[in-house]
């Protein structure tokens, strides 16, 4: 069983229309939606929901005004403001951190567990899905990533899966290494800009720390010649193989109009473009698990 995460420097570059035809290409796989602060591979994937379990994380105070004597030693202390003068706590202002709870000579303050979101098991027509959503404003997103990876790996391991194919976060936070932990592949999806290679240098950066092989993936490159061959340069001297450029077409925008992956409605030369990506991504992925055992 091999592990592919499909990642970016930054959002909006691709990644999730790539992952999503993967889906499409890829047998015997389950996916993964890590972007669990922004989750949208189910707008293409159109899961049916077999399993919603809570994300519980962090920890909220909750005060019992019946307990309460209203000395306000709660309000003064508290460094986030979170207190009002009405002895209301917000939940989104409270850092979790307790001292309300412990210094409430009545006792009326308790800490209790935050739910922070969902996380699913999905069936699709590509094959399960796990996914999630975070809720607003709330943290630890990468301990989300590191949950629903959990739950995929044990799913392709009870069922003998081949791959699992992880739509990743972009940039390079916390959520991010959490989706690169034990990979066996990153795919790095950039555009022909300037910024996109900055980008694309600071997701490599993050992946070389982490000892993940790196392959190149670049969107729209006819947009700008000149710096898709920049990135190429780029690539050559870290030996980073570009295994695909897939051009810019009206025909893969109106396919994200339709929920559909670019597999099933893109322009024939894209979906062949497509199509030779993944092709040079599991033969060379083999190539070298082959190699590694």
């Amino acid at each position: 069983m091999r592990q592919i995460v499909v990642i970016s420097g930054k959002g909006g570059t691709g990644k999730t229309i790539l992952t999503a035809s993967f889906a499409a290409l890829a047998k015997n796989k389950i996916m993964v939606d890590c972007d669990v602060d922004a989750a949208d591979l189910h707008l293409l994937l159109h899961p049916n929901v077999k399993e919603r379990q809570e994300f519980k994380s962090g920890r909220t105070a909750k005060l019992d005004k019946k307990i309460c004597n209203k000395c306000g030693k709660c309000i003064t202390l508290c460094r986030f403001g979170a207190i009002s003068d009405d002895l209301t706590i917000d939940s989104v202002s409270c850092e979790g951190c307790g001292l309300c709870s412990l210094i409430c000579p009545a006792g009326a303050i308790t800490m209790e567990e935050n739910i922070a979101g969902e996380w699913f098991i999905s069936d699709t027509k590509y094959g399960p899905f796990v996914h999630a959503k975070l809720g607003i404003a709330e943290e630890n997103s990468g301990k989300l990533v590191a949950k629903i990876r959990q739950v995929a790996k044990e799913i392709a391991e009870k069922d003998r899966l081949d791959y699992i194919i992880v739509d990743g976060p972009p940039g390079i936070g916390c959520p991010v290494i959490a989706s690169l932990s034990g990979v066996d592949c990153a795919i790095v999806v950039t555009e022909p800009t300037l910024s996109g290679l900055h980008d694309v240098k600071r997701v490599i950066e993050v992946c070389a720390h982490f000892k993940v092989p790196v392959k190149m993936v670049i969107n729209k490159y006819d947009l700008n010649i000149d710096m898709t061959e920049e990135i190429e340069t780029y690539c050559r001297s870290g030996d980073i193989e570009v295994v695909g450029k897939i051009l810019f077409d009206s025909s893969i925008p109106k396919t994200l109009v339709r929920g559909i992956t670019a597999i099933e409605g893109a322009s024939e030369e894209v979906i062949e473009e497509i199509k030779d990506i993944w092709r040079k991504v599991i033969s060379h992925d083999n190539n070298e698990a082959e190699t590694a055992g």
